[in-house]
């Protein structure tokens, strides 16, 4: 069992797979790793942060959370109200599908729907939170998040013989990215770098790099819908700052098609957020960054955050591929 930073009771999440991928090592031209968080028991690494960050709450006397999401966040605040016996109300944005509000209400959540992005959303949880004095879970941009998040980096520790040349992550708020930073921090990684993918139409991190401080998109464009914070959190700015954080953006595109070769290369699906980081070993992106002399040459290994995958299935697909004229 790796070693959980502030532990204490038994964490919500598992310890998630580590597996070498033949089909992505091969596209890479290096060895692959896959931390497959979408085995986690809400589908993606969500349950990490969140899930900590709700037991603490908890041991503080919280009676009731409320959490803005349109998926995945949701998901994981859910599961661990379930596990505490405690209500939830999650927020959500007028996007997410009638699956996704059907597992959410699965889990005993109460589902109120307010505003097209999550942007939206949110506002209204805090605004739950503030009159009805309920705990707020934030999906991402919270200190016990990251905390819970960089387990994944112990986990690492304990499962690699050496440490990978790099971590190859998606980025929408920024919670994933902070908590890995943190993890590298604490494992004594500092100098491994993370490669940060997004895609066009929900690239608020690249955004924020180039202006050097979280600047909000117009809107959110991309099918990415789980990448769509408008504006990342102001820790994932000061994370590129602690380590070597190298920005990809991604098209649309490019994602899914990566979801679709994953699915055929090892036999899972996972939502276009994830396909954003698989992308950048299918589109040659890793030796792209090698001839620019941003990566070592040669690699030794790279591990890929397989993030997660319960907001997908086969027919969104598809009809994916057909919106991006990929039939």
């Amino acid at each position: 069992m790796a070693a959980q930073p502030g532990g204490g009771e038994k964490p919500f999440h598992i310890v998630s797979p580590l597996l070498e991928s033949l089909p992505l090592s091969k596209a890479a031209g290096t060895k692959v790793y896959m931390k497959l968080e979408n085995a986690q028991p809400t589908g993606s690494f969500k349950i990490r942060g969140i899930g900590h960050h709700c037991q603490e709450a908890a041991k503080k006397g919280c009676r009731r959370f409320v959490c803005s999401s349109g998926g995945n966040a949701g998901l994981a605040a859910a599961y661990a109200a379930k596990k505490l016996g405690l209500p939830i109300t999650v927020v959500v944005p007028s996007t997410t599908g009638p699956a996704m509000v059907r597992k959410l209400e699965e889990l005993g959540a109460e589902v109120e729907v307010s505003g097209q992005v999550w942007d939206e959303a949110h506002r209204r949880a805090l605004e739950l939170a503030e009159t009805m004095g309920w705990d707020s879970i934030h999906p991402f941009d919270h200190p016990l998040v990251w905390q819970g998040n960089a387990s994944l980096v112990w986990e690492l520790k304990d499962s690699l013989e050496t440490k990978p040349d790099a971590i190859l992550l998606a980025v929408g708020g920024g919670g994933l990215l902070a908590g890995v930073v943190a993890g590298l921090h604490q494992v004594g990684w500092r100098d491994v770098p993370v490669l940060a993918a997004e895609t066009w139409g929900a690239h608020s991190f690249h955004e924020a790099l180039a202006a050097g401080r979280p600047v909000s998109l117009p809107a959110i464009t991309s099918v990415a819908k789980s990448l769509g914070a408008k504006m990342v959190a102001a820790r994932a700015l000061e994370c590129a700052q602690e380590c070597q954080v190298i920005s990809q953006v991604v098209e649309d595109s490019e994602a899914v098609r990566a979801v679709e070769q994953f699915l055929d290369d090892e036999r899972m699906l996972v939502q276009p957020a994830c396909g954003a980081a698989l992308a950048l070993l299918y589109t040659g992106r890793l030796q792209r960054l090698q001839r620019e002399g941003r990566l070592r040459t040669p690699l030794g290994s790279v591990v890929v955050v397989v993030c997660g995958g319960s907001g997908i299935h086969v027919a969104q697909l598809q009809a994916l591929k057909s919106q991006l004229g990929l039939e």
